[in-house]
């Protein structure tokens, strides 16, 4: 372990101790500011909220590539997965601070190593042709961070060629999960209003939305972890590409009409419009309509051709056995990183942080999440190596 590793971690773990919620890390992009300025970086901050943008310049001209790290935590209390807390302790010398709220998703080791990558490139001995811009997210658990972010017209300035980000999983810690084509489902929120409904009406309804689900979440950890492994098998993901996942509560509207509300998160995206359809169908069937209050939040789509160099770059600086192969997407959440990947083409990496022999979990949004620290040293020398290489194949029209 190396003394920037070292000193990661414990970066790492202060950020740990001191949790902030979307749209209020401002100790946190504080740290990250003052972090990047004494390595060299032109930074900025404030840029649609608590975001940090910071710019490192090559020795010439060139392309731009950019890398995204996010900095949020979440709400312990209802920002996890169903899934039964064993009880045990992971964190006992740096746990949170702060009642209620907790990085179970790993954005501390996000940010963390998002600092290290751009430490190492700042003071690396070779030439850098191009420019490097790292994005350090606020607000990614509410999806308002990276379109706040976007809205400033920064990024849009830098106009990056390629955008890479890292998500911690439950992969052994040391490995590197590429998914090309695949990503996170994308995120509708239906509201069912019935007017002269009761109760039982607004249950039949949210009974009859669940059933548009195809993919049931795990009922313990051991069923988690299969099925992210399950993501590796090409004939097991072949079965599961078309899935969406479902969860619906009950609620009144200003006018005591009873709503129910339903979230689905949606893979692939072309979905979306059948299943906007069948919820309206649902809701005439019940004698009520149907609310759509926001547009369809975008799946996040790797690109094809850059996870794969991407992959092959990682197996051969890795090795390949440090490099995993996703053949489908994650059905339980989605991420806002996907606004970014709709600026320009890249891909998001699925970071292992299990470490099975210590009962590490590595699975992030449940509540026994902890994470292999050692991976963060993995994460910061395979981004670095990786941005580099991309800036050497764009500035040579490979």
């Amino acid at each position: 372990m190396t003394n920037l590793d070292e000193e990661l971690i414990e970066l790492r773990r202060e950020i740990h101790r001191h949790p902030e919620l979307a749209g209020a890390e401002r100790e946190t992009a504080g740290l990250v500011a003052e972090q990047l300025r004494a390595a060299g970086l032109e930074v900025t901050t404030g840029v649609g909220g608590h975001g940090v943008l910071a710019v490192l310049d090559g020795s010439a001209d060139g392309p731009t590539v950019a890398y995204r790290a996010d900095m949020d935590a979440v709400d312990a209390r209802t920002n996890v997965l169903p899934i039964p807390h064993s009880g045990r302790v992971f964190d006992e010398g740096f746990a949170s601070r702060v009642p209620g709220v907790a990085h179970l998703c790993g954005h501390d080791l996000h940010t963390a190593i998002g600092v290290g990558v751009a430490r190492t490139l700042a003071r690396a001995s070779g030439p850098v042709r191009g420019r490097l811009v790292f994005v350090f997210q606020p607000a990614e658990e509410s999806l308002q961070g990276a379109r706040a972010m976007l809205e400033t017209g920064l990024l849009q300035t830098l106009a990056p060629r390629e955008f890479y980000a890292l998500h911690c999983s439950p992969f052994p810690s040391g490995t590197i999960g590429v998914s090309p084509g695949y990503g996170l489902p994308g995120l509708d929120h239906v509201r069912i209003v019935l007017p002269g409904g009761d109760d039982a009406t607004v249950a039949a309804v949210a009974a009859e939305v669940a059933k548009l689900g195809t993919v049931e979440y795990p009922r313990d950890i051991a069923a988690y972890n299969a099925r992210f492994t399950a993501l590796l098998d090409p004939e097991i993901a072949a079965s599961i590409q078309e899935s969406v996942c479902v969860a619906q509560w009950t609620d009144q509207t200003p006018d005591a009409h009873p709503v129910a509300n339903a979230l689905l998160w949606v893979w692939p995206r072309e979905l979306h419009p059948e299943l906007r359809a069948k919820a309206t169908q649902l809701a005439a069937a019940a004698g009520g309509h149907v609310e759509f209050p926001n547009d369809p939040f975008p799946a996040l789509v790797n690109s094809a051709e850059l996870s794969t160099a991407a992959g092959r770059y990682l197996s051969t600086a890795l090795g390949p056995e440090s490099v995993v192969w996703g053949r489908a997407s994650w059905p339980f959440n989605c991420e806002d990183f996907a606004l970014f990947l709709d600026q320009a083409p890249g891909a998001q990496f699925y970071l292992g942080v299990a470490d099975p022999e210590s009962g590490v979990n590595g699975a992030p949004h449940t509540p026994d999440f902890a994470a292999d620290e050692r991976a963060i040293g993995h994460g910061v020398r395979a981004m670095a190596g990786l941005l580099t290489t991309r800036l050497a194949a764009l500035s040579t029209g490979g």
